[in-house]
């Protein structure tokens, strides 16, 4: 029984290759590539970087494929299939994507659509309170331009 568990941990440990296992070309290969993948852990980190088992995997995985000749662009591939589009830190330009790509920019054009709106505003301001208190001093006026009916005393 033991036997058998030391061949199938024996087994299972050629099936995953390390970095270590790579030369210096391919070595660098996969320095790059674990630094361009997003860990689905934590998000904000590359699985170069990450702790989290699942980055652990993904650079088992990176590793694997280089040793077995793949290219970038496949192992990317292979990992976008599997997870999606979020492990790529810098997704490919898609229908599925063109909100992540363009949204920053939207964002930008309505902040200063809004901006100028609200400098135009208070540029313009002044202008429309002159014209509204000249409007009430016109009517305070015509209503005190008037004569003022007073009885008139006779020195009579």
């Amino acid at each position: 029984m033991r036997i058998s568990l030391i061949l199938l941990a024996a087994f299972l440990m050629t099936g995953l290759a390390s970095a270590t296992d790579l030369n210096g070309p391919q070595r660098a290969r996969y320095q790059q590539l674990t630094g361009d993948l997003r860990c689905l852990i934590c998000q904000n980190r590359s699985i170069a970087d990450s702790d989290a088992p699942l980055a652990k995997d993904l650079r088992h995985i990176v590793a694997r494929q280089i040793a077995q000749g793949r290219t970038d662009a496949q192992i990317k591939q292979y990992l976008v299939d599997r997870y999606g589009q979020w492990v790529l830190y810098d997704p490919p330009f898609e229908f599925a994507t063109w909100l992540l790509w363009l949204g920053p920019f939207a964002l930008l054009l309505v902040g200063l659509i809004m901006a100028l709106t609200i400098v135009r505003k208070r540029r313009d301001a002044p202008r429309r309170h002159a014209e509204l208190d000249r409007a009430r001093l016109a009517r305070v006026l015509g209503e005190t331009d008037k004569p003022i009916n007073r009885p008139r005393k006779d020195h009579s």
